[in-house]
């Protein structure tokens, strides 16, 4: 039950740079001798030497990373080794290691998620001027591009990027020096060893130092969230694949074949993805539920932390990596979603828009459009397949330009407005989306 370093030994990295940060401040303290130091690092290098060359045997009855790496060294170098934890324990320690490893994943799920942001522009750019059906509870509502619909997602994922940002500006602070929760009365550098290991500073408060894990919280709810967008990416591309809608193809390494059913091609990478986001929410509550009764300081529930970290960081990243990888591989049906546009009476809005110009209440217009509506599905018409006489049936108001306004092309042209999907703004947003994506390089 004690035992963590089935879990915690990925952070050895992290560890050996707090132990090397910590024992270069000692020397320099005078707390250390220079000649112990030297020790301390020359066996330090050693020990992640073999850890990278996969010669280092993890022993569970040490039962955490560091007292297995503490014990090599001391194995190694003798007493300087045991020199090394003087004024620090394994809750400052611990905590000092999560917070640097997390910061450091962070800066590789923003790069991984603006490499996301940058298939979608690609995507945009390749596919974005087809035209298909923009939905509101799953049911056609007005025609948009496609490059507009996937700029959503880049957007989406630029708040994820804030959220991770806002995450590692907080976790970014050295707890080390915190000691076991009191401080320590060796006459510490905090300030040197914050500044070694890339922290903005040292924590404020040693009881909070030890025992805060809000940093890990905030990560995981902002992974959460990122994984509802990836989610609902995927729950669009299995509907879009389906032949249902039949909008998009997916590559063929993106899918499987029925174990049974010859003619099938099932979307597994959105349906896991989808899937998958179901564990970043259990991450956050096991977390939250480690964290809500707590007493400070450091408690051995906080061993639990890691497991949910971990896992949320891993899942997050797997997920942004595979569909960025996917969306180069998606071949669009773009003739079959503009078929789509002229079966769902996507225009509707702009006959009644258009009424609403020629000085008709829009209550009264937009009366008056579903009326016609109903008379067109009765009739088995389209919109755009009416004549100036059949529309005059539902309103004298109608004129010859009514025709052109009901076509698809004019309904997307016409929404002008800012953040609209018309032609001018969708081309202004994507050069606009590639020069934040050059600016954030």
């Amino acid at each position: 039950m004690n035992a963590s370093v089935g879990v915690d030994a990925r952070l050895w990295r992290e560890d050996i740079d707090g132990s090397l940060a910590h024992s270069e401040m000692l020397a320099a303290q005078g707390v250390i001798s220079g000649t112990d130091r030297d020790a301390i690092h020359g066996g330090l290098n050693a020990v992640a030497a073999r850890i990278e060359a996969g010669d280092f045997e993890w022993s569970i009855g040490l039962e955490d990373v560091h007292m297995n790496i503490e014990s090599r060294l001391t194995e190694a170098i003798g007493a300087a080794g045991g020199r090394l934890h003087t004024a620090r324990s394994r809750n400052d320690q611990v905590a000092t290691d999560v917070r640097l490893w997390l910061v450091r994943r962070i800066d590789a799920l923003v790069d991984a998620l603006r490499a996301l942001q940058t298939a979608f522009v690609d995507l945009a750019e390749r596919d974005g001027h087809a035209i298909l059906p923009g939905y509101t509870h799953l049911q056609r509502a007005q025609p948009i591009l496609l490059a507009h619909h996937l700029l959503a997602y880049f957007e989406m994922l630029d708040r994820d990027i804030g959220r991770l940002r806002d995450c590692r500006a907080r976790a970014n602070w050295s707890p080390l020096g915190a000691a076991a929760l009191a401080g320590t009365p060796f006459p510490l550098d905090r300030q040197a060893t914050a500044a070694r290991l890339g922290f903005s500073g040292p924590m404020a408060n040693s009881l909070d130092a030890v025992a805060d894990r809000d940093f890990a919280v905030e990560f995981t709810a902002a992974a959460a969230l990122a994984m509802v967008h990836l989610s609902r990416l995927g729950e669009e591309l299995v509907l879009w694949s389906s032949q249902e809608f039949a909008f998009v193809t997916l590559g063929d390494a993106f899918a499987t074949g029925s174990s049974i059913m010859p003619q099938k091609k099932n979307p597994d990478i959105p349906e896991l993805v989808r899937g998958k986001t179901g564990r970043v929410f259990g991450d956050l509550v096991a977390l939250l539920t480690v964290l809500k009764g707590l007493p400070l300081a450091y408690n051995k529930d906080l061993q639990e932390d890691k497991e949910a970290l971990f896992d949320a960081a891993d899942t997050l990243l797997d997920c942004v990596t595979v569909l960025t990888r996917l969306l180069p591989a998606c071949t669009f049906n773009i003739a079959r979603m503009r078929r789509a546009c002229d079966d769902g009476f996507v225009t509707a809005t702009d006959v009644a828009d258009y009424l609403a110009r020629k000085q008709v209440p829009f209550r009264e217009a937009h009366h008056i459009t579903g009326r016609l509506v109903g008379w067109c599905i009765a009739e088995q018409r389209t919109l755009p397949s009416l004549t100036l006489d059949e529309f005059r049936r539902f309103s004298p108001v109608f004129e010859g330009d009514v025709l052109k306004a009901v076509t698809v092309e004019a309904s997307v042209a016409a929404r002008t407005s800012e953040g609209g999907t018309a032609p001018e703004r969708v081309r202004a947003a994507l050069v606009a989306a590639r020069a934040r994506l050059d600016e954030a390089r």
